[in-house]
């Protein structure tokens, strides 16, 4: 009889702690900044990864670029 009332105590103590801790922020996913379905339809696993295979001056993921005062190889966007 007892460990009945020990075991019955302690679970109206974890109930009467669980209702005090509990909090619920329930949203919709559209009532925040993020617009999800639009996010998902532009949403591609695959990464390029790069222009090109090897060109004459740079490397795969490397293009040339050239400005007015030098050229150099940058990364492909």
């Amino acid at each position: 009889m007892r460990k009945l009332a020990i075991a019955l105590g302690v679970a109206a103590a974890m109930i009467l702690a669980g209702g005090l801790a509990w909090k619920a922020e329930a949203t919709n996913f559209r009532s925040g900044t993020v617009d999800l379905p639009g996010l998902a339809k532009n949403y591609s696993p695959i990464e390029k990864a790069g222009c090109r295979g090897w060109g004459p001056m740079c490397p795969p993921g490397y293009k040339w670029i050239c400005t007015p005062f030098k050229c150099k190889c940058r990364r492909c966007w």
